[in-house]
């Protein structure tokens, strides 16, 4: 659907597209089967000064805007799910300062994640505290110039590999989300560990770790926004971030469209490629159909991202779209391996890492259960003739 950009938009998805053809399509079985982060994409990514992707000029990004970072975030996690989220953890890990932090704590961090120095990660999740965030246990205390935090956190990206952390602790926990607020943590902070790494099903080059909090003492200055503001920013940053794992999991479906297409265009059977059979035909056009419209919401989130949208509108749009591209990519992977038969379900052929990887995407950053009820919830809240 090339009339969805411009042509300078195309010309920079060509970009990385070839930077995806030269350092991560060659890497993406191999990531898989290692499970080690991928450091040299990194540094592919930062000689392409794809890091900067998410970041205004003025910090050292490029300044290219929300829609083609998720645009980019596609085409990488059409070959590879995990490298597509490396660069969506460069948003996600920098919005809450991009959205709420001083001037100094935006000179101090941004340029650094701009151009891929550091890489950063957002701590929210607990373990009884995951779609219920107003539940965390994690504590914050002012100790003169200092806060110390105590507690862990769960499931959180990029652990062990990021050298700043977005971390949400409660300043108040009589006060439930009104008592929860935001920091800045530096990974050397004394009193930080990254307790364990967990083994996954997928992402498998991606870090997903458990952080613990013993007494831990930052900066007051690393405060982002006032204490109790930081549910509020959460909830903000969630809006921006779930497009990208929308984008993770496009990629996903995109790439199983792509595969299963070769093959059946390939592979024959009573006498004729099995493309031309009708049970066939049928999937593959099913699969195309729902790809195609998965990119078209994405895509508008993009561009309402772009023109500053926020609030309930942005809400419902990020929602959206997080929603179907998951269901998408779990759909359509499923079916790419089915296609394929018993290729499909052996490492000969991606599709089978990419139905693991794409499970993923209607797990994180709010399950797919989440977001219904978001969706729901503000379409109850709007004015519409008959409604």
């Amino acid at each position: 659907m090339q009339d969805l950009l411009t042509p300078d938009q195309l010309e920079l998805r060509e970009f990385v597209r070839e930077v995806v053809r030269r350092s991560v399509a060659p890497r993406a079985a191999e990531i898989d089967a290692t499970g080690e982060f991928p450091w040299d994409v990194v540094e592919a990514f930062r000689s392409a000064g794809l890091m900067g992707l998410p970041f205004p000029e003025r910090f050292g990004g490029t300044g290219s805007g929300h829609l083609m970072t998720l645009v980019a975030v596609e085409e990488i996690s059409r070959a590879c799910a995990t490298s597509g989220l490396i660069l969506a953890m460069q948003g996600l890990g920098s919005f809450a300062l991009q959205l709420a932090g001083t001037d100094e704590q935006r000179d101090r961090y941004l340029p650094k994640l701009a151009s891929g120095e550091w890489i950063p990660a957002y701590a929210l999740t607990e373990s009884d505290a995951g779609s219920d965030a107003a539940a965390m246990r994690t504590t914050a205390r002012l100790d003169g110039d200092l806060y110390v935090l105590d507690g862990s956190k769960r499931f959180i990206t990029n652990a062990g590999v990021a050298q700043l952390y977005t971390v949400f602790a409660s300043t108040g926990l009589s006060k439930g989300h009104a008592g929860i607020s935001c920091f800045m943590v530096e990974a050397d902070s004394p009193g930080f560990e990254v307790a364990r790494l967990e083994p996954k099903m997928g992402i498998k080059g991606s870090t997903t770790g458990e952080l613990v909090f013993d007494g831990m003492r930052v900066p007051a200055d690393n405060l982002v926004g006032a204490e109790g503001e930081g549910f509020a920013l959460a909830m903000r940053v969630l809006d921006r971030s779930r497009p990208g794992v929308a984008a993770q999991a496009l990629g996903l479906a995109q790439g199983a469209v792509d595969h299963a297409l070769a093959y059946a265009k390939d592979r024959e059977a009573f006498g004729q490629a099995i493309v031309k059979h009708q049970l066939v035909a049928g999937m593959l056009a099913d699969m195309e159909t729902r790809t195609q419209a998965a990119r078209g919401l994405l895509y508008d989130v993009g561009r309402m991202l772009d023109a500053d949208a926020d609030g309930p509108s942005l809400t419902k749009a990020a929602a959206m779209a997080k929603l179907f591209c998951s269901d998408t990519a779990m759909a359509v992977t499923t079916d790419a391996v089915q296609i394929l038969g018993g290729y499909g379900y052996i490492k000969e052929y991606p599709v089978e890492r990419m139905m693991r990887d794409a499970k993923i995407t209607q797990i994180y950053e709010g399950t797919n259960q989440i977001q219904r009820l978001v969706i729901a919830r503000e379409m109850a809240r709007e004015a519409r003739d008959g409604a």
